[in-house]
């Protein structure tokens, strides 16, 4: 992490926007550190962004990108995020992460 004292920081309010299902008081930066780079990514404004880029320093960000977890990226999103960090996800990897509604529908 970018800053020593992380872990005693509580998490932003302005992050309850991505991560709406979640009680931000309950919420470790350290510990939950996926699930808030994937929320933050996927459903964050330029602000969130903004200031999850000074939490967490870029390769802890783009490690999350690589290894995306089960079924929680937006297609456009997943892909907008490979293409800064260049990365490039096995098709497998990449269609497991994608978000869907009907999960058993096959990508398209």
């Amino acid at each position: 992490m970018k800053t020593a004292d992380t872990k005693t920081k509580k998490l932003p309010e302005n992050f309850a926007r991505a991560l709406w299902s979640y009680n931000l008081d309950k919420m470790d930066l350290q510990e939950d550190k996926k699930e808030i780079i994937t929320q933050v990514l996927n459903h964050g404004n330029w602000d969130d962004l903004k200031l999850l880029f000074e939490l967490y320093s870029e390769k802890e960000i783009k490690e999350v990108v690589e290894s995306p977890r089960r079924g929680v990226w937006f297609k456009k999103v997943l892909n907008f995020w490979t293409t800064i960090f260049d990365i490039r996800l096995p098709h497998r990897v990449r269609e497991k992460a994608l978000f869907r509604l009907v999960p058993w529908e096959p990508a398209r």
